[in-house]
């Protein structure tokens, strides 16, 4: 391909890439600016308190598991690890 027409192609998807990048989220916490974007859905209220009650139940589920590893250490008299 000609020089004359790949460089001038190169140039036009260099400058398309840069304004779709313009208007593109940046990740799922970020919205694209102005018009273009919408809310994402883990800022949605629903979602955010699904994420919560999933936190809290991990964090649960964690001190729980310590506690039978406490309990099980303790009845089989092996120190504490």
């Amino acid at each position: 391909m000609p020089d004359r027409i790949f460089m001038p192609l190169c140039a036009l998807v260099a400058l398309a890439m840069i304004a779709f990048s313009m208007v593109w989220p940046q990740g799922y916490g970020d919205r694209s600016p102005g018009p273009f974007g919408s809310t994402p859905i883990q800022q949605t209220p629903e979602m955010k308190a699904l994420i919560e009650k999933e936190k809290t139940a991990a964090r649960r589920g964690e001190q729980r598991r310590a506690q039978e590893a406490a309990a099980a250490a303790a009845a089989s008299g092996d120190p504490a690890q």
